[in-house]
């Protein structure tokens, strides 16, 4: 049975995609995930197969960014990712880092178990409705539509958890409650981040992270 983690931003998008998902043989959903920080968490957290994944769940961490550190951390999960984006842009930098699939939201539902299957015998797919060239294959296999962050690589696990809260605006009590770890650990972080990155002020760890496309809003 391959253990199946759902991220999106919507309720109504996730209880639909995991009544469709365990209505399939040797599929479960055993969790569900509103935005990148708590997908990585319980990937973290639990044994995972399977991540379908949307690329954007305002307010929080980038899906592009989830996307590369789930592969990075857990290389053997695959992640699928399920989007409204159509932008050959983001199918590209989604599959160089790290997703096995990458399917339409407006497509039908067949595309989706395609891909599940393909993905559970370790294959990637793309939705047939995209159409891709040459050209776009060797993108996805270049650095070249690698994230420009240096900086930011440096960033400790803790820290890129920290990261997105920090930009949207969160309290250091807020914080902590959903990472559950103290105020005064969130104080070191965000000192940490600031210094990692050269940033003087929330404002320029906002405009940071707008313009690496680190955060939804």
């Amino acid at each position: 049975m391959y253990r199946v983690l759902i991220a999106d931003d919507h309720a109504i998008v996730r209880n639909g995609l995991s009544l469709l998902i365990n209505q399939q043989p040797d599929f479960q959903v055993c969790a569900e995930a509103a935005n990148g920080t708590e997908t990585y968490l319980l990937t973290e957290q639990q044994s995972i197969d399977i991540v379908i994944l949307d690329l954007s769940m305002p307010p929080g961490e980038s899906g592009l960014i989830t996307t590369t550190r789930i592969h990075r951390r857990f290389p053997k999960v695959r992640i699928v990712i399920l989007s409204m984006h159509e932008e050959q842009e983001y199918i590209n930098k989604a599959m160089h880092n790290g997703g096995i699939s990458y399917i339409l939201k407006s497509s039908p539902d067949t595309e989706l178990l395609k891909a599940l299957r393909m993905a559970a015998i370790k294959r990637p797919y793309l939705d047939s409705n995209i159409k891709i060239s040459k050209k776009d294959i060797e993108a996805i296999n270049t650095d070249d539509v690698n994230l420009n962050l240096s900086g930011y690589a440096n960033l400790s696990k803790r820290e890129i958890e920290v990261f997105p809260l920090v930009a949207l605006g969160y309290s250091n009590k807020e914080i902590a409650a959903k990472l559950f770890i103290s105020t005064k650990t969130v104080e070191a972080h965000k000192a940490n981040i600031m210094s990692k990155l050269s940033l003087n002020s929330r404002v320029d760890l906002v405009r940071y992270a707008v313009h690496h496309k680190l955060i939804d809003i």
